[in-house]
């Protein structure tokens, strides 16, 4: 048995959760904020419903309701023909739920963490060895279980998440965005224990910001601002965009500038890079000299997305320019070497010199003890390059970002941020660099207006500066009206624009990106990157990590780590390129593939 319990088999037409009116509002007055607004849709038995949604949708608040963690303000939800609470009581456990955070004790071992929790459910004595063994089987952490959860890494700890959510089999389980920070190759295997799951019966919704992984689903709910945009199957919600999806191959080299032009179009629902291809969706309204003008470039009709879809139901992509685009890096003067921005890239040349790279990286190697993290390490980054460090989980690549931030020194080679040696200048560098970091690390209990001032101080922006650039940032990031809201209140949508506003606010020639988007919806990632693509245009040069392949697209070059050593670098078409076993592959497909090729190279 490929499981870890066998299910009852479903029965045709029976609903495991039934949705009706439900209604969920905190606070009271002029400070009540709905979060569920009369939300009614059928969760199917033994089979994956994918929750989907934009942050602050009310994804994790149904999630609590279901699991018996909440009462609605109003309607009803029913779990199996009773009310979660009263569920929860009769069959403890019915229901398991991995919360979107690790829930999990790090300073204690993955055993400690499934034994506290067998406690919890009641499980003891052999039949609860035989859990664990069958668990342990089942997410491949056996040989990891005196490792303290804290140093797992991001797939890993999601897998002990939803080892410790099943003890005592339940028949309903609820995780809440588990791909989150999670490399695409443990994606993969957390999808295939979940199909598992609900081949043998289980009632699964799986919580998800990232369409990909809920075009997988059996059907999807999708939540905006509280209420349902659709319930049903992903196929038919895909088809809403039939006939509006087209792939257009810009010049070469060309790829942002072409976006942008595209994204401020009027009938443009949705624009974002595809490889060295621009993928377009339509309005169902625009004009047919649109269509025409897309097609008589080249423009290629596609089969539609389930992304495509949701783009279009939330109104398409905001078409407002980004200011960034109009700033130029350090207040206002562009170091010497930066392209401009009717220049053609990061390979143009200003007055036939080549710009000096404004990031180096030469053979950098970091041990700890006797273990090597990163190993010779080399690349550089231009002026108004994007580069990608892409890596699976543990492989190095956080290791070698925090070398070139300057927040660990490397045991051997060199590193440089726009010209100045982090070795021997570090401060120096560090103010010219901008970085976001993946944990969001502002003061969470003071007002965000007082997180900007503090880090406008650090970067020693004076107060002029700082208030003439504020409200032209605020508004392009949506935060106008978050300026004097707790920051530990923020929806996580809003902490990441906050986050990026602080680590752009002095404008500098560096950008440092840590997993940006981990965690955002399409339309939100859809923001960031046009500001990130804007602020290239001014020079600056910026090197980001990603465990999501669409946004890797975005990048002028890529350099894949792996077990501590750079295994491929180029740009996302030359990667897709390089994996020869899949014919017309995706970046994650040639992702998994490099990986594999890999060890099969090496390890044998």
């Amino acid at each position: 048995m490929s499981t870890v319990a066998a299910q009852t088999p479903p029965q045709v037409g029976e609903p495991a959760v039934q949705l009706r009116d439900l209604g969920m509002t905190f606070g009271k007055g002029s400070r009540a904020v709905t979060a569920l607004n009369s939300v009614s849709a059928v969760v199917p038995l033994g089979r994956i419903t994918g929750l989907v949604g934009p942050d602050a949708a009310g994804k994790t608040t149904l999630m609590r309701i279901l699991a018996g963690l909440m009462l609605p303000t109003c309607g009803e939800a029913v779990v199996f023909g009773r009310p979660p609470q009263k569920l929860v009581v009769e069959s403890a456990n019915s229901i398991g739920y991995m919360p979107q955070r690790f829930g999990l004790y790090e300073d204690i071992s993955v055993m400690g963490n499934l034994l506290l929790h067998a406690s919890l459910r009641g499980l003891e004595g052999q039949a609860r060895q035989a859990m664990f063994d069958r668990l342990l089987r089942f997410t491949s952490l056996a040989p990891f279980t005196d490792r303290l959860a804290g140093r797992l890494s991001g797939g890993m700890k999601q897998k002990l998440g939803i080892a410790c959510a099943l003890l005592g089999s339940p028949r309903l389980l609820l995780l809440d965005e588990p791909g989150v920070g999670v490399d695409p190759q443990s994606r993969r295997e957390l999808w295939r224990m979940v199909q598992d799951l609900s081949r043998d019966g289980m009632t699964v919704v799986w919580a998800t910001a990232y369409l990909e992984e809920a075009e997988r689903c059996a059907q999807v709910i999708v939540l905006d601002t509280g209420s349902v945009l659709y319930a049903g199957a992903p196929q038919e919600f895909t088809t809403r965009a039939q006939g509006r999806v087209f792939l257009l191959r810009p010049p070469a080299g060309d790829n942002r500038r072409e976006l942008a032009a595209w994204s401020m179009r009027p009938g443009i629902e949705d624009a974002l890079v595809q490889g060295s291809r621009i993928r377009l969706v339509l309005a169902e309204n625009a004009p047919p000299e649109l269509r025409r003008e897309v097609l008589d470039k080249g423009g290629e009709a596609v089969d539609p997305r389930l992304e495509d879809a949701y783009m279009s139901a939330v109104g398409g992509i905001d078409q407002t320019p980004s200011p960034y685009g109009k700033l130029h890096v350090r207040n206002g003067a562009t170091p010497s070497g930066v392209v401009p921005p009717d220049a053609t890239g990061p390979d143009a040349t200003v007055s036939g010199v080549p710009p000096r790279p404004s990031i180096e990286a030469d053979v950098l190697t970091k041990t700890f003890g006797n273990f090597t993290a990163a190993r010779d390490i080399t690349f550089d980054v231009r002026p108004g390059e994007i580069f990608g460090l892409l890596g699976p989980n543990g492989a190095g690549k956080s290791t070698t970002f925090r070398m070139l931030c300057g927040l660990s020194r490397p045991t051997s080679g060199h590193c440089a941020v726009d010209g100045r040696d982090l070795l021997t200048a570090g401060s120096e560098a560090r103010a010219h660099l901008g970085y976001m970091a993946q944990k969001f690390s502002l003061y969470p209990d003071i007002p965000v207006l007082e997180n900007i001032k503090i880090f406008a101080e650090l970067y020693g922006l004076s107060r002029q500066r700082r208030e003439a650039l504020l409200p032209v940032l605020a508004k392009a990031l949506n935060l106008q009206n978050f300026l004097h809201s707790r920051t530990v209140d923020l929806p996580l949508g809003q902490k990441q624009r906050l986050a990026l506003l602080c680590a752009t606010l002095h404008e500098p020639p560096v950008l440092f990106l840590d997993e940006p988007t981990s965690g955002v919806d399409a339309r939100t990632r859809r923001d960031f990157w046009k500001h990130i693509s804007a602020m290239t245009t001014a020079g600056a040069a910026v090197l980001v990590t990603t465990h999501f392949m669409e946004e890797a697209e975005y990048c002028d070059r890529i350099a894949l780590i792996y077990r501590g050593a750079m295994i491929r670098m180029g740009t996302p078409d030359e990667l897709k390129a390089s994996c020869k076993t899949v014919e017309d592959p995706t970046l994650e497909e040639a992702f998994i593939a490099n990986i594999e090729a890999y060890d099969r190279q090496h390890l044998q």
